[in-house]
């Protein structure tokens, strides 16, 4: 894990836009990464995104009551899947649209 200091509790101190929009950063390495050629860097914020996002679905700040953070919860593994097609696909169009849904995120940190 690239992003070992998070998971000892860090991850769970930022808010949940903080959190997405650090994904976000990720997607957008993903993309410009596959823009330019440059596989293994992909490869590599790929992996970072996937950590990520998989902390923030284990511990992310994502709702007050049980009905809002079961409905968070459902939206990012649906999130997860899509985006780990895109990229399986290497589909540019739909990793651009990733990362836009995400830069409103990050307009709130």
């Amino acid at each position: 894990m690239q992003h070992f200091e998070l998971e000892n509790g860090r991850w769970a101190e930022l808010t949940f836009p903080q959190q997405m929009a650090n994904i976000g950063s990720e997607t957008f390495r993903v993309m410009k990464a596959l823009e330019a050629g440059k596989e293994s860097r992909a490869i590599s914020a790929f992996v970072r995104f996937q950590e990520l996002i998989d902390l923030t679905i284990r511990y992310g700040r994502i709702g007050e009551s049980a009905d809002a953070r079961n409905a968070m919860w459902e939206e990012l593994c649906r999130f997860r899947e899509l985006y780990c097609a895109a990229f399986e696909e290497r589909n540019l169009p739909e990793l651009v649209a990733a990362n836009r849904y995400l830069d409103h995120f990050a307009a709130k940190r």
